[in-house]
């Protein structure tokens, strides 16, 4: 089991629209591929995590880079897991509110991610719903 992190930037702020085209393509070919993951978009970035088998998480990410809505990705981490994170989870979902701070993200994503045995992956996106919910 491959598990790899990483944070992008979107060209254009982050609109319910686009969100659902991304979700809809991503639950479709991550069920069909064996991937698990969870996906948190702030106004501007993107903080989504993989999981499964290495090659199809690696052909996912590929193809994430290729996508024109994102630039300046980061990988924060790819490594070997024993186990899913995730679950069943094709790819969970949480954005922030359009336009305005959104300090209930912190409290979902807190909520989401509590059953998470890995402290670095909870870390990971409790710092990054945080600062999504204080920026203005």
């Amino acid at each position: 089991m491959f598990q790899l992190v990483y944070i992008s930037t979107a060209r254009q702020p982050i609109v319910p629209e686009m969100v659902e085209q991304i979700l809809a393509a991503s639950r479709r070919n991550n069920a069909r591929n064996g991937i698990s993951g969870l996906l948190v978009a702030g106004r501007r970035r993107f903080l989504q995590a993989l999981e499964g088998p290495e090659q199809a998480v690696l052909d996912a990410y590929a193809e994430i880079k290729r996508d024109p809505r994102h630039h300046a990705l980061v990988l924060l981490t790819g490594r070997s897991v024993e186990t899913r994170a995730f679950g069943d989870w094709s790819m969970a979902f949480e954005a922030a509110d359009e336009g305005r701070p959104q300090p209930g993200l912190a409290a979902t994503v807190d909520a989401l991610t509590a059953s998470l045995a890995d402290k670095s992956l909870r870390a990971h996106f409790l710092g990054f719903a945080e600062l999504q919910s204080r920026a203005a």
